[in-house]
């Protein structure tokens, strides 16, 4: 007997491999997702936050400054619907006159709220803080944003806050769990 070639047999076998072939690469490409605020994304953070001028720049002065003589200031956060023991800190060092960000990842020191932050937010309103459609002074305002540190000066560095809390919408994040 002899086989004829089926075009459309060929076609739906052409579709079949593309189409197992794109959901491999998907599921690796979600499975390569950090969680949003593990540990993981809070390394991809500080990269993300060195690359931040606004940041970098923009807080380099009395933000900085305002140690307590330790040569660090930390920034802790967390998603409250998953909880305070899954908070993750960025450290913060003044390098070659700019605010930079030397470690991301799960809490290793001790802050001090007098210097240092602690944020946390619901998973939703992280998002919609990272696509900007509204910035920290009307997150607190509202009881959007929990805030915990030195007030006056975080409102002194308000615009470079903005570009922080942008960095949630720039590092990508999967918020179908919680950091374990």
């Amino acid at each position: 007997m002899k086989t004829l070639f089926n075009p459309r047999r060929s076609l739906q076998a052409f579709g079949l491999a593309a189409g197992l072939a794109l959901s491999c690469v998907s599921a690796t490409a979600w499975a390569d997702t950090p969680v949003l605020m593990s540990p993981q994304w809070a390394s991809e953070a500080c990269t993300a936050w060195n690359n931040t001028p606004e940041l970098t720049n923009g807080l380099k002065g009395e933000f900085m400054h305002d140690d307590k003589g330790r040569g660090y200031k930390l920034v802790e956060m967390y998603r409250t619907d998953c909880g305070k023991d899954t908070a993750v800190e960025l450290k913060l060092q003044l390098q070659n006159d700019k605010a930079m960000c030397v470690s991301g990842g799960a809490p290793t020191l001790k802050p001090n709220f007098d210097v240092d932050f602690l944020m946390h937010a619901n998973t939703k309103q992280w998002e919609e803080m990272g696509k900007g459609e509204y910035g920290p002074m009307k997150a607190m305002m509202f009881g959007r944003l929990e805030f915990q540190g030195p007030k006056m000066v975080a409102m002194r560095a308000m615009d470079p806050f903005s570009s922080f809390l942008l960095l949630v919408g720039k590092v990508p994040g999967s918020t179908a769990t919680c950091p374990k």
